[in-house]
């Protein structure tokens, strides 16, 4: 169907851009206005949130606020989401997860809990935001992404997977305190998203092709049933009143802005520049791993052009960030993509105009609808107990699509063993020593040969 030249949209006619309002680099799109609403998706950003939910207990930890502070932070982040979408980014954006460790030992290490953590973080984030800014109005942000080479990018991909499931399994990982709910939930997810095995389940039985609808809500459903019953996780108690949370912006405003307790020190923002620097080095890799999904997904359904553009990206991230840094700073700084969830909307999306008429719809609908979850009092309750089982599937579905993106940019044996070796050291040592390490080994291999030609010889031991 996704090939039949018949136009499956209301909005846009076969082969062109989904409609929208342009004001200069922006495009901006509405729900219901400029593509519909999926409800597929919806549902599935209901037990979804909990992933964004997962930044409580961090947020809880690092900056000693109360729960009900931390919630009102996740609320107000969730808004800032659907800020991608709402100007033409097609993707669902998310947090720079890899960056977590080290914006977490910037602040823990350095400074006492209180306000000068919170300068701390206040300045790291908005350093973080000025330097996506940076790369998005001077142009540099897409031209990094058409220098930067195949085999550097794939490292990227490959490095960040690595660490992502490296993370989860290490001593002391989410695995070894939830072992059983991890496993079968992980399992599940796998499966439902990846399997072939289970994409021709569907096409033979519709109760399996509606479960495949959802993504990863299958895996999380398992995990709040299973934990409990393992004796990892607690019974959640759900709360029905209010209704909504409504954040807490008079306590956010006094102990958490800059017009609160007071702006960094110069000495601060002098000391955040390194960590911002790793972090944005780190969020790149969300730029490479978007263009590669929306490239596949673009290629799958030619009666919609898909346009993803670094600059527009980059440009929007900076926003989110310096925001953020101004009225609610966020250890998770806010990235440009939630890999996980868009390779889920882009495996449906690949199915056809009958399953999502647009990427938008879907891509917009997770966001406003995880907005709308995290305020429900009574999903916020049921999902707390299961809050750091859901981040641990997110992360390590995320591991398993960059290391699967990583070896399909590989051209030849030589990307592909600089991609593994590159995303080794990355994984281990972090962002900068990675990035360096590819970019040598890509110049010291392809110095004196054409990197097509280089590319097409096989490499081995010779017998």
């Amino acid at each position: 169907m996704a090939n039949e030249k018949i136009s499956h949209s209301r909005y846009r006619k076969y082969g062109e851009v989904q409609p929208c309002w342009k004001v200069g680099v922006f495009k901006i799109r509405l729900p219901f206005v400029h593509y519909a609403w999926s409800v597929p998706e919806m549902l599935q950003a209901l037990f979804m949130c909990a992933t964004c939910l997962g930044a409580i207990p961090v947020l809880t930890e690092v900056l000693g606020v109360e729960y009900g502070v931390a919630l009102s932070m996740v609320i107000i982040n969730g808004f800032f989401y659907n800020m991608h979408v709402l100007l033409g980014d097609p993707v669902v954006p998310g947090w720079i997860t890899p960056a977590i460790p080290i914006v977490t030992a910037f602040l823990t290490d350095g400074y006492a809990i209180g306000p000068d953590r919170t300068h701390a973080l206040i300045a790291l984030q908005m350093e973080v935001g000025i330097i996506f800014l940076v790369f998005g109005i001077t142009g540099i942000g897409s031209k990094v992404i058409d220098i930067v080479p195949n085999s550097v990018k794939a490292g990227v991909l490959m490095g960040g997977g690595l660490a992502s499931v490296i993370g989860e399994f290490k001593e002391g990982g989410r695995f070894h305190i939830y072992p059983v709910a991890v496993t079968i939930g992980l399992l599940v997810a796998y499966f439902c998203l990846f399997s072939p095995q289970f994409a021709y389940f569907r096409k033979k039985n519709k109760v399996v092709n509606l479960l495949g609808k959802f993504g990863m809500l299958p895996a999380i459903i398992i995990a709040v049933i299973v934990g409990p019953i393992a004796g990892e996780i607690a019974i959640p108690t759900v709360e029905w009143w209010p209704l909504f949370k409504i954040p807490e912006f008079g306590n956010i405003f006094q102990q958490l802005t800059p017009f609160g307790i007071g702006f960094p020190s110069a000495a601060t923002f002098i000391a955040a520049i390194p960590t911002a620097i790793v972090v944005y080095i780190i969020a790149f890799g969300d730029f490479v791993t978007s263009e590669a999904l929306l490239h596949h997904a673009d290629v799958a359904r030619p009666d919609e052009v898909l346009e993803f553009d670094a600059n527009r990206s980059n440009l929007i991230s900076g926003i989110r960030n310096v925001a953020m840094s101004l009225c609610c700073p966020y250890t998770q700084m806010c990235g440009p993509l939630w890999a996980a969830v868009t390779a889920a909307v882009a495996q449906r999306y690949e199915e056809g105009p009958q399953a999502m008429e647009s990427f938008y719809s879907g891509a917009g609908t997770f966001r406003w609808s995880t907005f709308v979850a995290v305020s429900l009092m009574p999903i916020s309750s049921l999902l707390q107990p299961v809050l750091p089982v859901a981040l641990s599937l997110t992360v390590l579905v995320q591991g398993f699509i960059c290391t699967r993106l990583a070896m399909e940019m590989c051209e030849g044996d030589i990307d592909r063993g600089i991609c593994g070796v590159m995303g080794a050291v990355l994984a281990i040592q972090g962002a900068a020593w990675g990035l360096a390490v590819g970019l040598i080994l890509h110049f010291l291999l392809y110095f004196y040969s054409g990197k097509k030609a280089a590319a097409e010889e096989p490499v081995g031991i010779q017998d």
